[in-house]
């Protein structure tokens, strides 16, 4: 069974020409998404995921309307794979059901994987250098040793709260627990 997927990223576009070209390569349900394709929560493609089975193919109009990035889009060909699922994107003419559009998806693979090997070189290769002028990475801490005397002082006081010492230092009740684990039972009076 061929399966269609359409997405159009504003609620003022229409998904037609997608559909119309679903409708003409056969599939027999399609699953309409307006939404952008940075959006993690897509409700549609979630629900034609889902709808699928061993044998059917997912179909959808153009590669980018079902991932907005390579890696997005290897992973979850990659899942409808091990479900014995097949894909078909009709204007790159990719159908991974045949040996050849196998092939062209997974050169797409090797070359995101690439890609990958490439940014993470790049980033440690900066990092080093960063080091070797005696910076240093990471994020600063979210509380100083100021800050914690202070934490500790009115904890030290059982009328106030974590929540509102949190408050005071403007992080979250979270980050004072993990720079005082215990909370107040730390706090010696």
């Amino acid at each position: 069974m061929l399966i269609g997927y359409a997405r159009v990223s504003t609620q003022d576009q229409n998904p037609r020409l997608q559909t119309d070209a679903l409708e003409a390569a056969g599939c027999e349900r399609i699953f309409i998404e307006k939404a952008s394709g940075a959006q993690r929560d897509r409700p549609q493609l979630k629900a034609a995921l889902d709808y699928l089975r061993e044998g059917d193919v997912l179909v959808v109009w153009k590669l980018d309307r079902l991932a907005r990035s390579l890696r997005q889009l290897i992973e979850t060909v990659e899942d409808l794979e091990k479900r014995g699922i097949g894909f078909k994107s009709l204007t790159e003419n990719i159908d991974t059901t045949t040996p050849g559009g196998r092939l062209v998806f997974h050169i797409f693979g090797a070359l995101a994987e690439f890609e990958r090997s490439i940014i993470r070189e790049r980033t440690r290769a900066g990092l080093e250098a960063a080091r070797a002028r005696g910076r240093k990475g990471g994020r600063p801490p979210a509380l100083t040793e100021r800050d914690l005397q202070m934490a500790r002082t009115l904890l030290a006081n059982p009328e106030i709260t974590v929540e509102e010492v949190a408050r005071k230092l403007g992080v979250a009740p979270s980050t004072l627990y993990r720079y005082l684990p215990g909370g107040r039972l730390t706090i010696r009076p």
